[in-house]
Parts: structure tokens; C-alpha cells; sequence
């Protein structure tokens, strides 16, 4: 569209989770993915010599598309720089002007987009934003707030010796859910790493106990498996003939539940503290599954096949850099997805895309339920019967707030609805129409909140954008 753009990467790989690791697209229903989106993985399926769209494929291909497009459209991509948390947006009245890096560096621009999963640029500028899950009542929601149920072997005990309160609660296991069915808190859905994993001899290379391990982190996986449990411990879902996107599967497994509650507004030292965590909890869980005397040899064995691939994030010891930050900050903006959007319930004029996932989240504790056993809670996965609109009012903070930001990734949505928003295609819909709306901003009086829709519709249809169902 004819503007001058630079990309600032926290890190050394851009991509998020599409380079890093998620090669088992959440894709929902394909009919509602298109533009650059639906181009990406065009592009991806061209790298395996197929035609249409490709939905599984490894890191590596995907870093290759993107760095393609980097290349192709002559993008300026800045590794390495990550906002100063204290001061590093400058205003004037609602306007950012510029932003400050902790190197020092300064960007000055018109208009910005707070593309990061953890919305650091937003929640800096005065923006409003919501850590955690509302309460069902306060949008008149079923999904919402605290959502007990069990995803693990009934009979599992709390306590570090069985049977005896006075041992104490073994790790991560709480007295309780902290309130009453549907109630809000401030709690987060857990992450984990998207691992890519091989059965290849000549490609692998062995998952080792990390430094770090301890071995009372993995007491309810025992318990579990002494309770019944033979399956489900990650899941091997193939997106080659050799290599797996690994993800969590059942209430014991890869998520480090209820390890990242105060990832969200953490400074950058805490949140390195918490993403290494993980990785120590994932490594030791995965060589634990494989090695470890208290799991059964006919459940190691299953496991004991898979490796980190040798061709894969080499630049990080084969292991993916990047956390799988389900969920952080949402903004509060004028208008806020709740799941009676994402059931077609409400009206929604302003369309610019769509979301199909179900309305998904990952367990966020465990607590000690009322028979006295280990419990799962927040976990939810609601199919849809069809895509839903998203309203551009979800990517815009109020007026009075910040005139020319725009958020695609932190949007402004309740917990429950961005069970389903938070997926990798509809990221890059959003991003995609928010880069649009930008542009007809900066084209206007520089204001987003006064995007004409009716333009912005026209230009996202040219450009392929799914807007609605029957388009």
C-alpha cells in the first residue's frame, strides 16, 4: 500500500509460533481463511511441491516463506530489540510518537501495530487491558471465570505422603480453585513449547535431563500413571513422514500448568525466569517419560523413538525459542468479543475476518477437589458449527486512549472468546487488515478509531480478506 514499514523482532527468528513449532495448524474451517493468510500457506504447500494449501509442515519451511516475504517486499526486519518497559513510549495527548528500545534505540513513526503476544507496546501507552478470566456474569458468559473438571485419573492424592495433610500439598497441586464455579480471577491459561520431534536415527539427537530437574515436579505424572494412566502423555502428530508437532494431551503432560500466572506483566528478566522454567519442566517431563524408573517400560517405549531434530532450530540447541504464549494481556477497547460473538449471536457490521477454532483453553491449575483428590481446572474445548465475524472495534483501543495503535494479537476479547480468536491464521487475518486500516488511516487524518468501514472492506475484499461466511 505504499508505506514505509519497519518490523522489530524481540528475538532472532520472527514468525512467532508458526516458525516455532506449530506445524499443526489450529486451522478451524478452512473456507474462513484468506489473504496473506491463506497465501502463506499456499506458499508452504509450493515448498513441498503441492498445489493449494499445505496445513503441516516443519519450522524451518515455515522461517523459509517468511523470510521470502521479507525479502521479496524489501521489508526492514530489526533483530534483537525489545521496548524499555519504564519509559519507553512517548505521547503527545492520545498520539504515540515514538518508541524507545533498551538499547537506546528510537523509533519515530505515525502510526504503530502491537503485533507481540504479550502486548507490551499497548499496555505501555495507556491502553486499557485484562490479565486473567472475567466472570461469567459480567458479559452474561457460560465459559468464562473458573471452570472446574477433571482431565486426569480419578483417585489421584494431593499429598506428598499419601494419605497425610500434615506432608503438605506435593507441587502445583492448590488447596482449592481460589472461588465458586464462573467466578474471575487473575489466572492464565498454562503454555508449554511446541515441541518438533523425529524418529529419524540419522536426525535426532536425544532429549538429556536438564540441568535443573527435579524430580518432585513430575509426582502427579507417577500418580497418574499409578491411577490408570497408559496414553495421552503428548501427542506425536505428524507433519511429516518423519517429524511431529508435540503438544500437551491430557490434565497431566507438555502445558507447566499454573507456572506462568505472572508472565503477563512481568519484566523481561521474570519472564526469561519463567520461559526457562518451561523448558526445564518440558526436557525433563519428555526424558522422564523415556527414562524413568517409576513410568513402565511399555509406556517408554512409545516415547523413546522421538528426538529434537538435528535440521531444526539450530540456533538454539534444536529447541524452539519460542514459548507458546496462549494468552497474556487483552486490551478493553469500545467494543469487546465475547463468546456471544463467537456464537453469532450479536450482529457484527464491521468485519475484517474471520475466526473458526473452537472455543479452546488449556487447564490453568491444580487444585484439591471435593473428594480430596488432584483436579484439572480452566479447560475448555467447544467445537463451533460455523466461522464468526470479528468486529475492527477488537483491534482499536478507545479514542480517548490512543489514536493511532492498533492491536491484532492482544485483542480486545473476553477469555472465553479468545479461546477460539487466539490462533496462528486468524493472527495473521488480523494482522493483515490491521496493516490495511493503517495505511487508510495515515491516507485520512491519522486517527484509526475514524477508518471509514466501508472502505476498509473494499480493500479487504480486493485483497482476498474473508469478511463473512457467505462471501
Amino acid at each position: 500500500m505504499g508505506k514505509s514499514t519497519v518490523v522489530i523482532e524481540q528475538g532472532q527468528r520472527i514468525g512467532g509460533l508458526t516458525s516455532g513449532g506449530l506445524g499443526d495448524t489450529d486451522v478451524g474451517m478452512k473456507q474462513a481463511i484468506g489473504g496473506l493468510s491463506l497465501e502463506f500457506y499456499q506458499r508452504v504447500a509450493r515448498k513441498y511441491s503441492q498445489d493449494d494449501a499445505r496445513w503441516l509442515f516443519e519450522p524451518k519451511v515455515a522461517l523459509e516463506v517468511l523470510h521470502d516475504l521479507v525479502r521479496e517486499h524489501n521489508i526492514e526486519v530489526i533483530y534483537g530489540e525489545r521496548l524499555d518497559l519504564k519509559n519507553g513510549v512517548v505521547k503527545r495527548g492520545s498520539t504515540i510518537t515514538s518508541i524507545r528500545a533498551e538499547s537506546g534505540n528510537v523509533y519515530r513513526g505515525k502510526m504503530f501495530i502491537d503485533a507481540s503476544y504479550e502486548g507490551d507496546l499497548m499496555g505501555n501507552a495507556g491502553v486499557s487491558y485484562f490479565v486473567g478470566r472475567e466472570s461469567n456474569s459480567q458479559y452474561g458468559e457460560t465459559l468464562n471465570g473458573i471452570r472446574p473438571g477433571n482431565e486426569l485419573p480419578s483417585g489421584i492424592d494431593p499429598y506428598v505422603i499419601k494419605g497425610d495433610p500434615s506432608s503438605g500439598l506435593i507441587q502445583r497441586v492448590n488447596p482449592n480453585p481460589g472461588g465458586n464455579i464462573g467466578d474471575g480471577d487473575t489466572k492464565l491459561q498454562a503454555y508449554n513449547f511446541r515441541m518438533c520431534l523425529t524418529n529419524n536415527p540419522d536426525n535426532r539427537v536425544e532429549i538429556e535431563k536438564p540441568e535443573g530437574y527435579n524430580e518432585a515436579d513430575y509426582e502427579i505424572l507417577f500418580r497418574a500413571i499409578e491411577q490408570g494412566q497408559n496414553t495421552k502423555f503428548f501427542k506425536l502428530n505428524m507433519v511429516t513422514s518423519d517429524k511431529t508437532d508435540s503438544n500437551n494431551n491430557s490434565g497431566i503432560s507438555t502445558d507447566y500448568n499454573g507456572m506462568n500466572h505472572n508472565y503477563a506483566e512481568a519484566d523481561y528478566d521474570t519472564r526469561e525466569q519463567i520461559l526457562n522454567a518451561h523448558r526445564i519442566y518440558q526436557q525433563g517431563y519428555v526424558w522422564t517419560i523415556q527414562n524413568h524408573h517409576r513410568v513402565p517400560e511399555k509406556i517408554s517405549a512409545v516415547y523413546k523413538p522421538w528426538g529434537l531434530p538435528r535440521d531444526e532450530f539450530i540456533e538454539s540447541g534444536h529447541w524452539t525459542p519460542q514459548l507458546y504464549i496462549r494468552e497474556s494481556r487483552r486490551m478493553i477497547g469500545d467494543y469487546v468479543v465475547t463468546e456471544h460473538d463467537v456464537r453469532l449471536e450479536n450482529p457484527v457490521p464491521d468485519s475484517i475476518g474471520m475466526g473458526s477454532f473452537a472455543i479452546d483453553s488449556h487447564h490453568t491449575q491444580y487444585y484439591v477437589n471435593e473428594d480430596g483428590h488432584v483436579s484439572t481446572e480452566g479447560g475448555f474445548y467447544i467445537k463451533l458449527k460455523a466461522p464468526y465475524p470479528i468486529s475492527y472495534r477488537a483491534i482499536v483501543p478507545k479514542q480517548s486512549e490512543c489514536t493511532n495503535l492498533l492491536v491484532p494479537v492482544c485483542v480486545s476479547a473476553t477469555h472465553a472468546a479468545y479461546g477460539s480468536i487466539r490462533m496462528e491464521p486468524v493472527f495473521m487475518i488480523l494482522g493483515q487488515s490491521a496493516a490495511t486500516a493503517a495505511a487508510l488511516a495515515l491516507d485520512g487524518d491519522g486517527i484509526v478509531q475514524h477508518v471509514q468501514v466501508e472502505q476498509l472492506h473494499a480493500m479487504l475484499t480486493r485483497d482476498n480478506q474473508v469478511l463473512y461466511e457467505d462471501v
